[in-house]
């Protein structure tokens, strides 16, 4: 039965998408197929930027350590590296432009940049090692890649056909005086860029080892934007109804990284709608979380599941005055119900919520949120409105019952249009009909809320990064001992789940610790993927196999599992 909540965002959805309304909603033509879009959104990002960067110019949006800047300094510093990154580097509309760096101010600048000069801004790992950079790169054909220190060094030996541009941290101008330099580029390219050209790529990690290169145009990304905002808007405006709305400027803390999904879209690019002010962190730290949300007044926290839990349980917590802090968002992966109770009690005055989306949906899915969550604290929520339409599919692409499992399946105009150069895996994503295949099994109960229940992609989401089976398994055949190996996800109380690894030697290769496997994998791939050495296991036996000859994952899991996760 619906609750007061969902008829209050029913009835507000119904009035912010009518007919002249600040939401109303016509329709485009996506994959062969009519679907809602928003009549009024800007035709792209630049002119999303611009718009509401003039309407927030004096509100303060950036805050980063010893750095303060408004709306209208962040879009006055951006056309800088838009016209410099023409004037300097030479960059074409269209171009991909790698972004390979931590999460700072510097960051957003030369993201903004990218897109303002019709550059396609490509949003490289910063986790990953340097022969991940270079695959990710070459993948999707970068032409520049802006990188931090940090990240520059692990390119260094890499072969790559990109050129790559150090900047730093810190002050605007001299932190990225390879691509400043004043001028109209930025100005221009509004009567240039529409909808259909192309905006991002984001890399997603799934079934198949390496990461995809998920390629967005203007509409989609601007899209998956204002459906945050519109619910956004909505939402505060019910909780203003009862008078339980934050009273200080929005503003949210950044402690995710903006090269997600999760980072870029809902947290990230909403804000400019909203004049929301962003506090970033370099490093995750829960007791500086804390410090920084009583300092700035920090009415949005979101963050993998992990994040608002230390947080909620942190033995400092009762020290700090949160008070204005009414959302505490999750995404990325599921968030344990028991959780969910426990952050309410340590937050009295606001509500833990939780997002599904994807990469490939540009985050957009469904949402649970405040006392529906509370009630449903193992649901991901219903679709979110007004663009989603969510539905369980069966192998053939067919509508299962209400409460039959199937693929989670999402159509909307937010969806990405394809993975670069491959073909076959957009084609494989997409059902004639245009749903995007998550590759999560789930059904929806009789309130359409969704519920998720299994991954059919063999993918481990560990806090809130996925990492794929087969990527860390080919990494450790490529250690010369190794004759077989199976990779598979174990509990953590922490992460949700961690990486875990049974191998089997070649014959005559003697011994291979789990520290020098370790050692081995540190080398080839990011540090979050590579199991602990407590959950390295070397078999005595060769491993079992199905009767299709393949190793026996499941078999291997119900084996090993309950003793790595007490590991």
């Amino acid at each position: 039965m619906p609750t007061e909540l969902d008829r209050d965002i029913e009835r507000f959805t119904a009035a912010v998408t009518a007919e002249g309304a600040m939401f109303e909603t016509t329709t485009v033509e996506r994959r062969g197929v009519t679907m809602p879009a928003f009549k009024n959104a800007p035709p792209s990002l630049a002119h999303y930027f611009a718009h509401f960067c003039n309407e927030h110019k004096d509100t303060p949006f950036l805050v980063e350590g010893d750095i303060r800047m408004t709306f209208g300094e962040v879009y006055h510093a951006a056309t800088h590296v838009a016209h410099g990154l023409v004037t300097k580097q030479g960059l074409k509309k269209g171009d991909r432009v790698g972004i390979a760096a931590r999460n700072s101010v510097n960051w957003i600048l030369a993201y903004m940049g990218t897109l303002m000069a019709g550059g396609c801004a490509t949003l490289l790992n910063g986790w990953w090692s340097g022969e991940e950079l270079g695959y990710g790169i070459e993948l999707c054909e970068c032409s520049l890649i802006l990188a931090d220190e940090q990240r520059a060094a692990r390119l260094d030996g890499v072969d790559h056909t990109a050129k790559v541009v150090i900047f730093d941290h810190g002050d605007p101008a001299t932190g990225l005086e390879a691509v400043w330099d004043a001028g109209d580029t930025a100005m221009k390219m509004l009567g240039e860029l529409g909808p259909h050209d192309l905006a991002t790529i984001l890399y997603t990690s799934g079934s198949t080892g390496h990461p995809k290169g998920a390629y967005s145009d203007h509409l989609g990304v601007v899209s998956g934007t204002m459906n945050y905002v519109a619910q956004t808007f909505m939402v505060l405006q019910i909780l203003t109804e009862r008078g339980e709305a934050p009273t200080a400027q929005p503003c949210a803390l950044v402690a995710v990284p903006l090269f997600h999904v999760t980072g870029s879209v809902p947290l990230f690019l909403q804000s400019f709608a909203l004049g929301r002010k962003l506090v970033l962190m370099p490093k995750w730290d829960a007791l500086e979380a804390l410090k920084l949300m009583e300092q700035e007044q920090v009415t949005y926290f979101v963050g993998v599941p992990l994040m608002s839990y230390e947080i909620a349980m942190h033995p400092e917590r009762a020290k700090f005055d949160l008070s204005q802090c009414k959302s505490f968002a999750a995404g990325g992966s599921p968030r344990p119900p028991e959780h969910v109770k426990r952050i309410k009690d340590s937050f009295p005055d606001g509500f833990p919520l939780l997002g599904y989306g994807l990469t490939e949906t540009n985050a957009v899915g469904c949402g649970n949120l405040n006392e529906n969550y509370l009630a449903k604290p193992g649901s991901t929520g219903t679709a979110s409105l007004p663009l989603v339409d969510l539905a369980i599919l069966d192998d053939d692409g067919n509508a299962l019952a209400q409460g039959e499992i199937g693929e989670v399946s999402i159509r909307s105009v937010a969806n990405f249009l394809g993975y670069w150069r491959n073909e076959e895996a957009t084609s494989g994503a997409y059902t004639g009909d245009a749903y995007f295949r998550t590759g999560d099994l789930g059904y929806l109960d009789e309130d359409g809320y969704l519920f998720i229940v299994d991954r059919k992609k063999d993918i481990i989401i560990r806090g809130g990064e996925n990492i794929s089976c087969i990527e860390v398994e080919e990494a450790i055949y490529a250690h010369p001992d190794i004759a077989e190996c199976s990779v598979f996800g174990v509990a953590d109380e922490r992460m949700g789940e961690v990486p875990a690894a049974v191998f089997f030697l070649k014959d005559g290769c003697g011994t291979l610790s789990a520290e020098n496997l370790r050692s081995f994998l540190l080398d080839h791939i990011a540090p979050f993927k590579v199991p602990l050495e407590q959950h390295i296991v070397c078999s005595d036996d060769a491993l079992p196999r199905l009767g299709t000859q393949k190793v026996d994952k499941r078999a291997l899991k119900a084996r090993y599992s309950d003793a790595l996760a007490n590991a």
